[in-house]
């Protein structure tokens, strides 16, 4: 199967509200809050599906790689919906897809790549993602 594009192809969606903030002189959001956007999704979705703060487990998912590709304008008032993904799972790496969609469209208006590494919380070496990483993160794989 190729990797989720459409809205009803992710396993999961989350909710982001936007902000007058968030939106630049061109009147559209500005391309760095879609990072944000990622970032939200992905964690928001950890903390929720695991049931633990994850600030707080032995190992952290730090960012080793962003990627988006903008396709349309998000616009404020309206929330973002955010579609999560798998797209490869490792022993201590998770690559995540991130689809960005606004209103009723099943187009999105960005695909997004964000990868963590886990790391031990204090030494920062690369360690395997927690058994709680992982069970909560099995449920977004296509």
């Amino acid at each position: 199967m190729s990797e989720p594009r459409l809205r009803g192809e992710f396993p999961v969606l989350r909710a982001i509200s936007t902000r007058w903030e968030d939106e630049d002189v061109y009147g559209h959001i500005n391309n760095i809050v879609y990072y944000s956007f990622f970032d939200t999704a992905v964690n928001g979705h950890l903390i929720e599906a695991s049931g633990v703060d994850i600030r707080t487990i032995d190992a952290v998912g730090l960012v080793a790689e962003t990627r988006c590709e903008f396709l349309r304008e998000l616009r404020f008032p309206q929330d973002v919906q955010a579609g999560l993904a798998i797209e490869r799972l490792g022993s201590s790496s998770i690559v995540y897809r991130i689809g960005l969609f606004q209103g009723e469209s099943d187009e999105p208006a960005a695909i997004g790549r964000f990868v963590h590494v886990y790391v031990d919380s204090e030494t920062r070496a690369v360690t395997p993602i927690p058994d709680v990483v992982r069970r909560a993160v099995q449920p977004l794989q296509s």
